[in-house]
């Protein structure tokens, strides 16, 4: 089992900007994936970015240029920077791990809410 914690969201006006961050712990010695998706009011959740355990990244088009994924293996932390903040980036972010078996792990969620 992989538990996750994750911290730093907030209210922020548009333009501003706000760090993730999640931490994984127990059982992480096959993890590959960490990233995080986001569910905004009345909307499906979707996927914000990745990164793998290689450092490859990848962004919806949506945040590209805005927001950084970073990652310290070691710690076992995944970051989300996000900067330029807009209202539509108003959601609740979910941290998502998976492992090279196949399992995906989530966590509890933090609310990101961006004001014009």
């Amino acid at each position: 089992q992989v538990r996750l914690v994750e911290s730093g969201g907030g209210s922020v006006q548009a333009g501003g900007s706000l760090r993730l961050s999640c931490a994984a712990s127990g059982s992480t010695f096959n993890i590959y994936r960490m990233g995080w998706n986001r569910q905004g009011p009345g909307k499906q959740r979707e996927l914000v970015a990745y990164i793998t355990s290689g450092g490859m990244t990848n962004y919806a088009d949506s945040v590209k240029g805005r927001f950084t994924i970073s990652r310290d293996n070691a710690k076992n932390t995944v970051y989300l920077q996000m900067n330029s903040l807009r209202p539509e980036d108003t959601a609740v972010y979910y941290c998502n791990v998976g492992n090279l078996a196949g399992r995906d792990y989530w966590g509890q969620g933090t609310q990101v809410t961006v004001s014009s």
